[in-house]
């Protein structure tokens, strides 16, 4: 698989959508990857915002019967021993040390990339916001990423503009439009104390809000 081609699994690996095969081979690309690796920690935490911005939903009645109908469908990871050691037996032992020791040091690997993404993850906290359905996710660092779901799109020659309100002072934090799934990672920290606001303006944004914001974070 080309370099570039390896480079755009980031994205679907952070979502978990690749297949096993693919997972692996980004793996043993990723443990070499100063690249892939800043992106991929990136890329965490707009995946964990798009699971704050999902509305909680009961699991069907029929899928504890499923799981346990496909765990008893697994086949059991069990072989029998032979009693004596062939030449061809010893080789196969030897790669399969080998292979063992590859597994340990990809397991080694994937532990420490998700000690990263963890600790990553238990800075993060969500806000609710009024006006719309989603949250502002935010960082240790006062970085902040708002998320809204079902958010129409701005009239013509209109754009949404986010702002980061402290103190009575609003900052612009960036310029979006509608769409099912929305996630902004704002321009602007967010202290601690403030809201974030959008508001409706003119394409290419204001540097000042002309109308009070529709939709309104709670303090953070």
């Amino acid at each position: 698989m080309a370099d570039d081609a390896v480079h755009e699994l980031t994205a679907p690996y952070a979502l978990d959508a690749l297949d096993p095969s693919e997972a692996r081979a980004y793996e043993r690309h990723l443990a070499h990857c100063e690249r892939c690796q800043r992106d991929l920690a990136t890329l965490a935490a707009g995946a964990v915002a798009l699971a704050f911005a999902a509305p909680e939903a009961d699991p069907p009645a029929e899928l504890r019967g499923r799981i346990l109908v496909a765990a008893r469908a697994e086949r059991p990871n069990v072989a029998p021993l032979r009693p004596r050691l062939s030449l061809r037996s010893n080789a196969a032992r030897i790669v399969a040390v080998a292979a063992t020791a590859a597994a340990v040091g990809l397991g080694v690997w994937n532990v420490v990339l998700h000690d990263r993404l963890s600790s990553s993850h238990q800075a993060l906290r969500s806000v609710a916001v009024h006006g719309a359905a989603g949250s502002v996710l935010l960082g240790g660092r006062n970085e902040g990423t708002l998320v809204l779901t079902g958010l129409a799109t701005p009239p013509a020659g209109k754009t949404y503009e986010a702002w980061v309100i402290d103190r009575g002072k609003a900052k612009p934090a960036g310029l979006f439009g509608g769409g099912k799934t929305v996630v902004v990672h704002l321009q602007r920290e967010v202290p601690h104390g403030a809201i974030v606001g959008v508001t409706v303006e003119r394409a290419g944004g204001a540097p000042q809000p002309t109308s009070a914001p529709f939709i309104t974070s709670a303090k953070v």
